[in-house]
């Protein structure tokens, strides 16, 4: 039998597990510094859930046409053949990222909109998904879940797939620690957050992120490189979502915001986490 001490130095050195729950195949770009320096210098362990299947992206796809030799930006056309071109982008992006497994959900990706009502009430088989991801958690006993900020101005998609992840987390024996991530420039005042409205699970009590991954970090020769060369190849991945790429070299932070569902025991791992991950830069 394992004495106190060797068990806790036998769990020191696990590696960290990280899941990342998104509702499109592209939304791991607003995280990609904090991805990339968990699996490249932390040496630990990330996986991503999409829900959808990016088909509702037929409108950005003008660009990527001649690449694809297809008339992506007819209706039709675009939702038959854009879950599969989008499935190999993410693929692609996570290579860069050192994502270990992607889960894809295959949710249909209806529209852009506002209004939570039509993924959760309409559109995703919410059941369905509420079990895959209770599933996950327990199989892989993640650490940490990260998601996006639900913001009430924020795509409906995204409000739902963080919602889901919350409810997931709450409904499910395992209980990783659950952040929201936003994303700022630098001297800008990052607006408060407390919770979208009828949905008290995505409280956050302090109203402001409590932790930050700055992507303009300088290093190798001369401070020449930074992080933002790595968001910027993982957005230069979705070819066809050409009003993506009009986020490159936008946003200097990686803003992550503590749920109050996590509890205030968790706080200090979370930190010792975060204090962890801005210490290391590439050898």
């Amino acid at each position: 039998m394992l004495s106190t001490a060797m068990l806790s130095a036998q769990q020191s050195i696990l590696p960290v597990k990280v899941l990342l729950v998104t509702a499109h195949p592209d939304d791991e770009t607003l995280l990609a510094t904090t991805v990339y320096k968990i699996t490249h210098e932390l040496g630990d362990i990330v996986d991503q859930v999409v829900i959808t299947n990016g088909e509702g992206g037929y409108s950005y796809s003008l660009l990527s046409e001649p690449i694809y030799k297809l008339k992506l930006t007819i209706e039709a056309i675009g939702r038959e053949k854009l879950p599969e071109i989008r499935k190999q982008e993410l693929l692609n992006a996570g290579k860069i990222l050192g994502i270990r497994n992607h889960y894809f959900l295959d949710q249909k990706d209806a529209k852009y909109g506002l209004d939570i009502k039509e993924p959760l009430d309409s559109t995703w088989n919410v059941g369905w998904i509420s079990i895959r991801l209770q599933e996950l958690l327990a199989k892989n006993k993640y650490d940490y879940v990260l998601t996006l900020l639900p913001d009430s101005l924020t795509h409906a998609h995204h409000k739902a797939a963080t919602i889901l992840a919350l409810q997931a987390v709450k409904d499910g024996k395992e209980k990783p620690v659950i952040l929201a991530v936003s994303t700022s420039n630098k001297g800008e005042t990052v607006k408060n957050f407390f919770q979208l409205d009828r949905y008290p699970i995505s409280k956050v009590s302090k109203g402001k992120p409590e932790f930050r991954v700055d992507r303009t970090v300088g290093f190798a020769p001369l401070n020449k490189l930074n992080y933002k060369i790595i968001v910027n190849w993982v957005i230069a991945e979705h070819k066809s979502q050409g009003s993506l790429q009009n986020l490159t070299n936008d946003g200097d932070y990686e803003n992550f915001w503590y749920f109050d569902l996590n509890g205030t025991a968790k706080l200090e791992k979370t930190k010792r986490f975060f204090d962890l991950l801005s210490s290391k830069v590439p050898d």
